[in-house]
């Protein structure tokens, strides 16, 4: 393209600009447009399309990772996932997180006959039309993932997994102008967007962070003139973080763990098996009662959880055999047994992982898929071990106590 066919087009992009989805900038003899679109509209893949093809950049740059690229390119990427690689590396809920995006993005899709992400395949394939250079510009999504773990306590979690499966299992429909209004938000965020209100330093994980990191691969892009597709939501945050550097490997350091939940997770048993110990020595038959009310209140819950979850008879049973061993050691969890023994008894075949995409779609679809059923088991499991936990610690202490008190007044 000639310089002045180029000026041409750039001026028509800056009255585009009006309408807050093209933005140029100029900025030390490089020219970048940033292109925000909503996920799931049919007009943000037509912008994208007539945007690289009338300039012909050199450079486009799509709001994808290297793990999200291949899964979007490879249709059979689903076949080759090892479920039991996902449980014992305790990648369970960063797989129904992603999952669950997924679901989100396409029941939007389904509702209006539109192709999820389909903005961000036409940039691939505009960009390989033009023989421009392709960058992947986004963070892996398991570190936004992990560092968003990272940024909220147990209660947090609780919030987070709680707003998520919501999103899933929400039947609510959405007009085409609430569609037009997600072009304020990301996929990512706009599942999150309740959860953020209570939780407002989530954004920095989840939308400044990857701010930072979306312009830094796109000031650094090759060439002269650089496109980059983008959800909406980041643009005015590129706006101003492009002229700055930042230090990619600062923004994918995956946070350490604090050293205290550890202690408290180990505090917690250690005072349980004391307290059992000092009632058989107060009272043996106060103790007694109180292992079978440890065992019945874990076992049971977390049994109930992998039933909610429709698992196998024998992962029902695990469950109930693990979680009250489990509860004790927490570098254990009674989830990760349930569900290898139902990834075992119920191998989930290639038809499941075929029909995995499409199965997300409904709350039936997750429990009658052998795949999300196990990761449904996983965490069913292990919330009721947790809540077995609570029950089952509270009947120690106050047979304990009782057996204090009979002691003293002896």
């Amino acid at each position: 393209m000639t310089e002045t066919n180029k000026q041409a087009v750039l001026e028509e992009l800056s009255e585009t600009e009006q309408t807050n989805t093209v933005v140029t900038i100029e900025k030390e003899g490089k020219t970048y447009i940033l292109i925000g679109t909503a996920h799931v509209s049919k007009t943000s893949a037509e912008e994208v399309k007539e945007v690289i093809e009338r300039l012909r950049p050199d450079a486009v740059c799509i709001e994808l990772d290297e793990q999200r690229y291949q899964s979007m390119m490879d249709g059979n990427r689903w076949k080759n996932m090892d479920i039991f690689k996902v449980i014992k590396e305790k990648k369970t809920t960063l797989l129904l997180m992603n999952l669950a995006v997924s679901s989100f993005q396409k029941r939007i899709a389904k509702q209006f006959n539109i192709e999820a992400g389909r903005e961000m395949m036409q940039g691939i394939e505009s960009a390989k039309a033009v023989d421009a250079k392709l960058v992947l510009a986004d963070r892996n999504i398991q570190i936004t993932f992990a560092r968003i773990w990272g940024s909220v306590g147990m209660k947090g979690k609780l919030m987070l997994l709680t707003q998520v499966m919501a999103g899933i299992f929400s039947n609510e429909s959405i007009t085409e102008e609430e569609l037009e209004k997600m072009k304020n938000q990301d996929s990512i965020q706009s599942i999150l967007d309740e959860f953020t209100e209570y939780f407002p330093r989530l954004k920095t994980p989840l939308i400044d962070e990857r701010d930072q990191y979306l312009a830094e691969k796109i000031r650094t892009a090759p060439g002269e003139t650089v496109v980059a597709v983008l959800g909406a939501a980041h643009v005015p945050g590129i706006r101003k973080e492009i002229d700055k550097k930042h230090d990619l490997k600062a923004l994918t350091r995956v946070p350490k763990k604090s050293k205290w939940p550890k202690r408290i997770g180990w505090s917690i048993p250690i005072a349980i098996i004391a307290l059992v110990i000092l009632t058989f020595i107060f009272n043996p038959d106060a103790g007694v009662e109180q292992m079978w009310r440890w065992l019945l209140w874990n076992g049971s819950f977390s049994a109930l959880g992998t039933l909610i979850a429709f698992g196998h008879p024998l992962a029902i049973l695990t469950a109930f055999v693990a979680a009250p061993i489990t509860s004790l050691n927490p570098l254990m969890a009674a989830g990760w047994f349930a569900g290898l023994t139902q990834a075992y008894m119920r191998k989930p075949n290639v038809s499941d992982f075929e029909q995995l995409s499409d199965d997300v779609y409904t709350v039936k679809g997750f429990w009658k898929n052998k795949v999300t059923r196990i990761l449904l088991i996983v965490m069913f499991a292990n919330l009721g071990s947790t809540i077995g936990t609570v029950i089952g610690g509270t009947e120690v202490i106050r047979l304990f106590i009782d057996s204090v008190l009979t002691l003293v007044n002896f």
